[in-house]
């Protein structure tokens, strides 16, 4: 299975901003398997996931989404 964008996304501002998947996880309040299938994108995030995830992280939920204006 293709991983999808936003997934790639995911895991490339994680490892950018200097977490594991484990200390994203408990940031987020999901367990690491939750942040795993999303981050293979076996799991689609919902709208309140990708606020939470641009939030801790720090960025735009557009910057995850892909769709910010080029």
């Amino acid at each position: 299975m293709e991983k999808s964008s936003i997934a790639q996304r995911i895991r490339a501002f994680r490892k950018l901003k200097g977490y594991t998947q484990s200390e994203l996880a408990d940031l987020l309040g999901v367990s690491i398997a939750i942040l795993g299938a999303i981050e293979r994108g076996t799991r689609k995030p919902d709208t309140h996931m990708i606020q939470k995830i641009s939030q801790v992280l720090n960025i735009e939920p557009e910057e995850l989404l892909a769709i910010a204006a080029r």
